[in-house]
């Protein structure tokens, strides 16, 4: 299969640019990555040289460039593209709005042009809102976004079904719990938490740190997506999570502990607007469709990402700089509170 990875630099998309390279000896794939900040071709370093392998710099939004990168004979176009952090969004929805949803329709038109065999929209569970302390997300769960990321996602998620539905196109989207694992930009929480914890620095906690979120192994997204792609139904939604909802608090203090650190090093911050209570996947569907189920166990994918990080310093130290640290005191530093102003 000749395979168009979007945002192919990025977190998940370059974790499944090896899985699907590795898993597959005759796959060929092509990534297209606009290299913001949070895409880093060290990423793929490992994959320089390999033949079947291919990288383009470009913005999914400039169409012509999608047609170019999307030829016929392309089997499958799989969007990993987005800018997907919340906290950034509530910053500059404007970003979000352009690289999502016109992003995503710029790919479509050049996946519904050059005929396409199958388009999968990766997307999120945070398109449904929050939850209460009961009950978990469905395929059929109403769409509620809360940030303007999520609105962003909703959006390009249901471009991609009235693609299917008036064109025949043949679009799938997935719709993931939180991710952890290798490569993961240091903004996001498990990562940030890791590092922190690593330099003996403050471990932010957003209110009062009981936000619950559904975590899954990145390796074990990339084999659901890889299920999706080669038997899911066009026009379906699949929804993917590993049913191990976690709060945030509670990961704080797993990873204090492993990496032998006390838990003083928690530090509460102001909560951000519209902050989430609660996601919760039921990933039945895809259970049963098609056979795919979670390999990794949270406190083994935990240990595991903790061991990469450390052996991975210069990574993290490279990718923590500059810009990044701009951002970190804007959005933890000057929102600091003590537990007594808490409680």
């Amino acid at each position: 299969m000749r395979l168009l990875v979007t945002g192919g630099a990025g977190f998940i998309g370059s974790n499944f640019a090896h899985y699907i390279l590795a898993r597959y000896p005759d796959y060929h794939v092509r990534i297209i990555d606009k290299l913001t900040y949070a895409g880093n071709l060290e990423n793929l370093a490992s994959l320089r040289g390999n033949p079947r392998f291919e990288f383009v710099h470009g913005d999914i939004c400039d169409a012509a460039l999608a047609d170019t990168v999307t030829p016929r004979g392309t089997d499958a176009v799989l969007n990993f593209a987005a800018e997907s952090h919340v906290d950034r969004s509530i910053l500059d929805p404007s970003e979000f709005a352009r690289t999502n949803i016109m992003g995503t329709l710029s790919l479509l038109e050049a996946g519904r042009k050059n005929k396409v065999g199958r388009f999968v929209q990766i997307s999120t569970d945070e398109v449904y809102g929050s939850l209460g302390p009961t009950g978990t997300f469905t395929e059929g769960s109403p769409l509620r976004p809360n940030s303007p990321y999520a609105a962003s996602k909703a959006a390009a998620d249901l471009l991609v079904r009235s693609y299917h539905r008036t064109y025949a196109f043949p679009g799938v989207v997935t719709r993931c719990s939180n991710n952890y694992g290798p490569f993961q930009f240091p903004e996001k929480l498990i990562p940030l938490l890791i590092a922190n914890a690593m330099a003996d620095l403050p471990l932010p906690m957003y209110g009062d740190g009981m936000h619950v979120r559904d975590w899954i192994h990145v390796r074990d997204h990339c084999a659901a997506v890889e299920r999706v792609l080669h038997q899911g139904r066009p026009g379906e939604v699949y929804n993917i999570g590993a049913r191990r909802e976690t709060p945030n608090l509670e990961i704080a203090r797993l990873i204090l502990r492993l990496l032998d650190k006390p838990d003083s090093l928690i530090s509460y911050v102001k909560d951000r607007p519209g902050h989430d209570r609660r996601y919760a996947i039921d990933p039945s569907k895809i259970e049963s469709e098609l056979g795919w189920r979670p390999e990794t166990s949270f406190e083994e994918g935990i240990r595991g990402t903790i061991e990469w990080y450390r052996e991975n310093r210069e990574w993290m130290a490279r990718v923590r700089s500059g810009e990044y640290l701009h951002y970190y005191r804007r959005m933890y530093e000057d929102r600091q509170r003590t537990l007594s102003e808490l409680s």
